[in-house]
């Protein structure tokens, strides 16, 4: 196994960048054997660089990129944005596997070197002949290394598709009204969004546009100052403060807001590395709104450079955050910082191990999407908690504690403890209804608790929300509390949510479960074409998180079935086109693309083609 002693990877980060200096790293849309008749199309766009960026798409044979099924079925697909596996992923734990061999010299290392990254286009269509079929995968260039991140959490017609390249500083809008054949509208690059770097996730807005969160700080360190006057001063790219963004429909800046407050953030809570004079938690992940509202939801989850940089031991806890914050958005192009939040700590927290306390690391957040619902969930993914607050318009929202991760756990798999502390929680969604609050863990890791810890099998869990969000706008009128030990491994009762469905992903492999998550929200209707629903019947999940951070996963994307009732099961059908194994694995030698061995899956949205959709 190669070393991962800093002198290794700056040998390796050295010759990588030598062999990306000499020019654009290159790619052809050659087909091979496992592959035959690949259409390649490309669509290429010039950015505000006045160079060339790109959407090339690698359509497999007419039979199985067909918009339609041989019975005349029209299909549903499932967008996966994907990187490559390369050596730059230098915390890969099985980095001695990778495709290719690094005994010879960069020039005969094949995959090894960087690739293109892609969105994948697989075949969502229960009861298709080509059903969890890659048929396309439109790669992006000529960037490479772009990390690719999040898209946004749901798809609705004639929306653009934002993707963002976490470590690239860059987010690109897709056309998917032709899938599944992809258009490049648009990319935005990081000069054009200099007061914030780290691009994470995206909430597309009626109009059409979209707000993002940029995790990281500035792009150059000290002040930065914004069009509306208000100066912030940043420790520099994937450092802090970062920003939210508003972009059109081809990914060009409309507006950057800070995060920051004037003030500062607490400072025992907020830590930055290196030190601010005004110590900050303002490090957007999670972006959800409510337009009717007028607000947005932001959490923040971490100083971003510290996954970046390949740290061997987190050097602070403190650099993940526990802080939520709310925005008035009735300038929808001034989105207007409103409070900063802090999560309460629970009964599990425990002085020696800050990091796993409740409220560190506020991943996502989630709004209700009903109007006489007024309410946001947030979750932690060191923490392993879900925290609630029945009102996002108040002066001061007020969240409690209603789930632990814990209580989840052996209804994932009896051989778990219940122990939430160092789930990994990532994905957390309310279902379009209301009723149910969707989420995927990727399970504790083994040893993160002490030398001892076995790690928990992680996957995907469903609570019913309904009593919680009956008990209306007040905190003080919501009955059950998480303040005990006892409760927080059995659920708080009174209106707090209970588990009614979950399914292991992976079982018996400690930290090897989901990180994100999509649901379906398409149903075939009587007339053949694909209608919206407020009741999903499928979930979709991807087993990786950032391989730098450790957190690497084992690169499949699985299918659950969910039912009205809040129960899911992962589909057995959704299988492997090359191993037959459940799940699609993109550990693979090739793709429509090429022979580019091993992909990361980061995101996934369900997504229908214009014509197929009413």
């Amino acid at each position: 196994m190669l070393s991962n002693s800093p002198k290794w990877r700056k040998v390796v980060i050295g010759a990588l960048a030598a062999a990306l200096a000499a020019g654009t790293v290159t790619y052809t849309g050659s087909s091979t054997s496992a592959y035959a008749d690949v259409q390649v199309v490309k669509d290429a766009k010039k950015a505000a660089d006045g160079k060339e960026y790109w959407v090339q798409n690698h359509l497999v044979s007419k039979d199985v990129a067909a918009s339609r099924s041989a019975d005349g079925k029209r299909k549903k697909w499932l967008l996966v944005w994907a990187g490559d596996e390369n050596i730059a992923d230098t915390l890969v734990k099985d980095i001695k596997n990778l495709p290719g061999s690094l005994g010879g010299g960069l020039n005969k290392i094949k995959n090894a070197l960087p690739g293109p990254d892609f969105l994948a286009v697989i075949d969502a269509t229960q009861g298709s002949p080509t059903y969890g079929k890659v048929v396309n995968t439109a790669t992006v260039g000529p960037l490479v290394e772009n990390e690719p991140h999040h898209m946004q959490y749901v798809w609705h017609k004639g929306d653009t598709i934002y993707a963002g390249a976490l470590f690239a500083a860059a987010t690109y809008a897709f056309d998917v009204s032709a899938l599944p054949q992809l258009k490049l509208k648009g990319v935005s690059l990081p000069t054009q969004t200099l007061g914030g770097s780290v691009p994470d996730a995206y909430w597309v807005l009626k109009d059409g546009t979209a707000y993002g969160t940029y995790m990281g700080g500035p792009v150059v360190p000290g002040p930065h100052t914004y069009a509306n006057g208000s100066t912030v001063v940043g420790n520099g790219f994937a450092g802090s403060p970062g920003e939210v963004v508003r972009f059109d429909q081809n990914a060009q800046v409309l507006s950057e807001s800070p995060a920051a407050t004037p003030q500062g953030d607490n400072k025992k809570l907020c830590d930055n590395l290196p030190q601010l004079d005004k110590p900050t938690c303002a490090n957007p992940h999670g972006i959800q709104a409510r337009e009717d509202l007028n607000t947005l939801v932001t959490s923040d989850y971490a100083e971003p450079r510290n996954i970046i940089l390949d740290p061997v031991k987190q050097p602070s806890p403190y650099l993940r955050r526990p802080t939520v914050r709310t925005w008035d958005i009735s300038d929808r192009n001034k989105p207007k910082l409103k409070t900063v939040s802090y999560l309460p700590d629970g009964p599990r927290a425990d002085p020696a191990d800050p990091l796993h306390a409740e409220s560190r690391a506020v991943m996502e957040t989630t709004v209700t999407n009903l109007p006489g619902h007024k309410g946001a969930f947030a979750q932690t993914m060191q923490g392993g908690a879900v925290f609630y607050t029945p009102d996002i318009t108040a002066k001061e929202p007020h969240w409690i504690q209603v789930f632990d991760d814990g209580a989840a756990n052996k209804a994932i798999h009896p051989n778990n403890d219940s122990n939430g502390g160092g789930s990994n929680g990532g994905w957390i969604q309310t279902s379009p209804d209301d009723k149910y609050l969707y989420r995927a863990i990727t399970g504790r890791s083994k040893g993160a608790l002490g030398p001892d810890d076995p790690g928990t099998t992680g996957g995907v869990y469903v609570l019913d929300i309904q009593k919680l969000l009956a008990a209306g706008d007040k905190v003080e009128n919501i009955k059950g509390r998480i303040d005990t030990k006892e409760k927080s491994q059995q659920g708080g009762g009174g209106d707090l949510p209970t588990v009614v469905g979950a399914a292991p992903i992976n079982p018996g492999t400690s930290g090897g479960g989901p990180h994100w998550g999509a649901y379906d929200n398409f149903v075939l209707g009587d007339d053949g074409y694909y209608h919206e629903t407020d009741k999903p019947q499928h979930l979709a999940v991807s087993n990786y998180f950032v391989a730098r951070s450790g957190l690497d996963g084992d690169h499949k994307v699985n299918l659950l079935n969910l039912g009205e009732d809040g129960k899911v099961a992962v589909d057995q059908n959704f299988r492997d086109e090359f191993t037959g194994q459940v799940g699609i694995n993109f550990n693979r030698k090739t793709w429509p693309h090429g022979s580019f061995g091993n992909a990361k899956p980061h995101s996934e949205l369900f997504v229908v083609a214009d014509a197929d959709l009413k």
